[in-house]
């Protein structure tokens, strides 16, 4: 955003620069050669008034000469003629203050332009390199026609160099300018622009489960500043609510866990001592116990899957895979169930620390549950287009549509004794780490859970994978157990 407004800020000011300075230059470049034309037309018609008297009476008029003398001393040449078009006086050969050196002698202009001046009384101008070259005709008091015409030739070195010396300034005045509206741009840019860049980085912070980040407020404009005052107040009211809620979970386990336990421990004293019936009524009591026991402590597991602070860090997603199979396998085989693993052993995917075994014992723990004996879970691994692919399949009962989109939901079970809580803590600590869980049909039935896990960015083979798990010889072994 700085940027942006230093750029914004440095073209306006260059767009006004330019609008002024380029038009002030013209201007004042044309007024000087104006006046330097209308001087130089304004000294020829003196020299004529002068070279009359010199061209109607016989003999050089003196004050001709001086005249002559004086445009020399200056860099200026001049030319007088009469009717005829014979050259009657000429100053001497001179040299400019600019180096220029005019001519001398007989170096008339053109013929035609002298008859020109001659027959209509007037004045031609030419512009000869390095020089402005004026041509009038020498008008008599008697109303007679012209006496003859006088040449004047004025260097212009000394124009050229004004004129540079002006385009010199106003460049430099420009760049001055641009300079100091730079420096403008980007003091104003930063000034804007470093406390939203902070602003923002506080949010990411924030965003990332940081709840102690603040944003300074003393910086910017008064805007950004309320902006910032704004920021921070929400985020220490979300601290305090984040935290309160997190004291009172711990509070609520601790509470519910200790009667739990309490009254666990009554009931199998009264056991001890009743009959078979009362034993039978006291056993359903102890279920009704131990189910509520899991469902305190997964309502913990979801509140810490929505309040957990995600660092991503690499995972060797086949490894992770082949460790939980091998731990539930004691499970499956005491369920007569069937539970593999399979795919790549090179895959990586990027998430929080000890999150993925988290998900893979509960979908594991939620397949097992629902597959009846003889039934399979596989798990499998392979390259996908965002990192990881990991597919947890069964040929159990399976779900309808409707109970697959409400699978992720709280105390959404369809078995008999569930707390329907193991799909969405999957399913908060997938999104929570940037990945997406899906939900369909096994082929043949049951239900496929399919997990969409982010790549390592600095993983390169990983982003490379062509998706068929084809990666070396380094594969995971598939293991069965049953």
């Amino acid at each position: 955003m700085a940027r942006r407004i230093a750029l914004t800020m440095l073209s306006l000011v260059g767009a006004l620069l330019l609008g002024a300075v380029v038009p002030l230059g013209l201007i004042t470049t044309a007024r000087e050669r104006a006046s330097f034309r209308q001087d130089t037309v304004l000294t020829a018609r003196t020299f004529a008034a002068i070279a009359e008297d010199g061209l109607t009476e016989p003999g050089r008029s003196p004050a001709v000469a001086a005249f002559l003398a004086k445009a020399s001393k200056s860099g200026e040449a001049g030319w007088v003629y009469n009717t005829a078009g014979r050259l009657v006086a000429h100053s001497t050969e001179v040299a400019s203050p600019g180096g220029l050196r005019l001519p001398a002698g007989p170096a008339a202009p053109v013929p035609a332009i002298m008859r020109a001046v001659q027959r209509g009384g007037g004045v031609s101008i030419t512009g000869p390199p390095g020089r402005l070259q004026v041509a009038v005709a020498v008008d008599t008091a008697n109303g007679q026609p012209p006496a003859g015409v006088v040449v004047l030739a004025r260097p212009t070195a000394e124009l050229d160099e004004r004129l540079r010396v002006l385009w010199a300034v106003l460049a430099a005045i420009a760049a001055g300018g641009l300079v100091t509206g730079a420096i403008a741009a980007v003091w104003v840019g930063r000034w804007a622009g470093r406390p939203l860049s902070a602003l923002d980085a506080a949010a990411q912070r924030l965003g990332g489960g940081a709840l102690d980040t603040r944003s300074a407020e003393q910086q910017g404009p008064p805007e950004v500043r309320r902006l910032a005052s704004t920021f921070n107040t929400m985020a220490g009211r979300l601290e305090a609510l984040v935290h309160g809620n997190r004291a009172m979970m711990a509070d609520v386990s601790h509470q519910l866990r200790t009667p739990l336990a309490a009254l666990r421990l009554r009931l199998d004293l009264l056991a001890a001592d009743a009959d078979e019936a009362t034993v039978a009524e006291l056993a359903g009591a102890q279920d009704e116990i131990a189910r509520l026991s899991r469902l305190v402590d997964g309502l913990l597991e979801v509140a810490r899957a929505e309040s957990a602070v995600t660092v991503p860090v690499p995972v060797q997603v086949a490894e992770v895979v082949r460790d939980r199979v091998a731990a539930w396998s004691p499970v499956a085989e005491e369920r007569a169930v069937g539970l593999s693993a399979s795919g790549p052993g090179q895959i990586h995917a990027s998430l929080g620390e000890g999150h993925l075994e988290q998900i893979l014992d509960n979908l594991i723990a939620n397949a097992l549950d629902a597959v009846p004996a003889g039934g399979h879970v596989r798990v499998s691994a392979r390259p996908g287009g965002r990192g990881a692919l990991v597919v947890v399949a069964d040929d159990g009962p399976g779900m309808s549509r409707a109970q697959q989109e409400a699978a992720f939901r709280r105390f959404a079970s369809n078995t008999s004794g569930g707390t329907g809580l193991g799909l969405a803590i999957v399913h908060r600590l997938v999104t929570a780490n940037g990945g997406s869980a899906e939900l369909s049909d096994s082929p043949g039935g049951g239900l496929t859970v399919l997990l969409d896990l982010p790549a390592t960015p600095a993983d390169p083979a990983v982003l490379a994978a062509d998706g068929t798990g084809r990666k070396g010889d380094n594969s995971l072994p598939v293991l069965n157990h049953c």
